[in-house]
């Protein structure tokens, strides 16, 4: 089968031709490629046979690399003794252990297939917990949950109901002012504010006024102060950020944590973690309490991912990942900043200073942020085999060579790059259709 047959098919039968919207066809230029056949290491090979630099590494969920043997061998060896069964498994309460214990401020754990799941329920809890609805979040940052509570707030909003996008409540990030506005002007009606540690989209002319670790104490002081549940969303950054994650780098105290990307490297195992006050209104121990119906997932706790997840923490305690992913982040985010400033590009292309997952935006004469100039980057990358979306996920397999032939493909599109601005001409250079935002209201 080839490109065109695939896409053509695909679309057919899976509504946005993928299972996320971010690996859909409007995410991509026109040459990127359609269905992705194996990974090994930081490599993918598509359905035509052709080789690709991973940038994204399964949107982030993949840090030790693709079809790594540490993690698959114990993986398989547990496939043949069963992956789910009629009561919990041992791994449950094993795995359980092993990630509390690298969390001193969270005192129990459920486990759960993917994000939005775990999000939605730490969301129950806190409305629980507190007796109240509305839940706030930072409207610049970019994704919670597929769930109506989040997804109410964005253009996507068709299909919510007018009464559950009345609940959602935003604030600006960085920004502890807007959020004692937020609580100002709503008092006793919030929940719970859930937010990520860090926008890995911060570039370097940032005016947060605090530090990661300032804002983050301030912003859970201000939830306490006005009877609110802080929860701390680390699906992103966790196990890239820090190890286990933000939480523990600033030994600061969220009620509860949200976990998923790269905590099992891409094996589907996300997790909720919180205080034992919180937590436990999930139980079914508490007699005579009105109950709360937590999560209740059939495939949340299959053995070979809970495995696949012990098996990353150890790997990351004996070969210190965090520090290789940094090392290497900060590389490739000094070394294209050299480049842009070889080719005078500085005033079109600004680099992140998320050295854990670093993040490239483009601009034209005219436009900050110009996703058709954006295309083109990403396009001209691919034609030289790099597998690029505006952003680089370092992984373990991420090796010397890796990164060498990523700047060797970045120096290049600089070049073209040099020449579509000085001769203004993006659409004599796009090969098919500009990309889009993910959240837009009309297709």
């Amino acid at each position: 089968m080839n490109k065109s047959e695939f896409d053509k098919a695909i679309h057919k039968l899976i509504p946005g031709g993928a299972h996320t919207y971010t690996k859909g066809d409007d995410q991509f230029p026109s040459n990127a490629p359609s269905g992705i056949i194996k990974g090994l290491g930081a490599w993918i090979w598509d359905i035509e046979g052709n080789k690709f630099l991973d940038c994204s590494m399964g949107l982030g969920s993949v840090t030790l690399g693709h079809a790594f043997k540490p993690i698959l061998e114990p993986v398989i060896k547990q496939l043949y003794k069963g992956v789910n069964f009629q009561r919990a498994s041992y791994y449950e309460l094993d795995v359980a252990k092993s990630f509390l214990d690298l969390l001193p401020n969270q005192d129990m754990i459920k486990f759960a297939k993917n994000g939005s799941t775990v999000t939605t329920a730490a969301v129950k809890l806190a409305r629980s917990f507190t007796g109240r609805d509305g839940v706030a979040f930072p409207f610049d940052h970019p994704f919670y949950s597929y769930d109506d509570w989040f997804i109410g707030s964005t253009k996507c909003n068709k299909g919510v109901p007018n009464s559950i996008k009345e609940l959602s409540y935003t604030f600006q990030s960085c920004n502890t002012d807007s959020l004692k506005e937020l609580f100002k002007n709503n008092p006793d009606k919030i929940a719970c504010v859930i937010m990520e540690p860090q926008k890995f989209t911060c570039k370097s002319g940032c005016k947060c006024k605090l530090s990661v670790e300032e804002y983050l104490k301030k912003a859970i002081e201000i939830c306490h102060k006005n009877g609110a549940i802080f929860i701390l969303d680390e699906m992103v950054s966790g196990f890239k950020f820090d190890f286990p994650g933000a939480s523990s780098r600033f030994n600061i105290k969220p009620d509860m944590i949200t976990w998923g990307k790269g905590i099992s490297n891409g094996f589907s195992c996300s997790v909720l973690t919180g205080i034992r006050e919180i937590m436990d209104q999930g139980s079914i121990k508490n007699t005579g309490k009105e109950k709360v119906f937590l999560t209740s997932t059939t495939h949340g706790a299959e053995t070979h991912a809970l495995i696949a997840l012990k098996e990353t923490i150890k790997i990351y305690k004996e070969k210190n990942i965090i520090e290789s992913i940094h090392s290497k982040g900060k590389k490739i985010i000094s070394l294209t900043r050299d480049l842009i400033s070889k080719y005078r590009l500085n005033n079109y292309i600004e680099v992140s200073e998320s050295y854990w997952t670093p993040l490239w935006i483009f601009h034209s004469k005219n436009e900050k942020n110009n996703l058709a100039y954006k295309t083109f980057f990403m396009q001209e990358m691919i034609k030289n085999g790099v597998l690029f979306q505006g952003i680089i996920v370092p992984s373990f397999s991420h090796g010397v060579e890796e990164i060498k032939f990523f700047l060797k493909a970045f120096e290049d599109t600089l070049i073209k790059y040099s020449l579509l601005i000085k001769n203004n001409n993006i659409n004599e250079v796009i090969d098919g259709e500009v990309i889009k935002p993910v959240f837009r209201k009309i297709l």
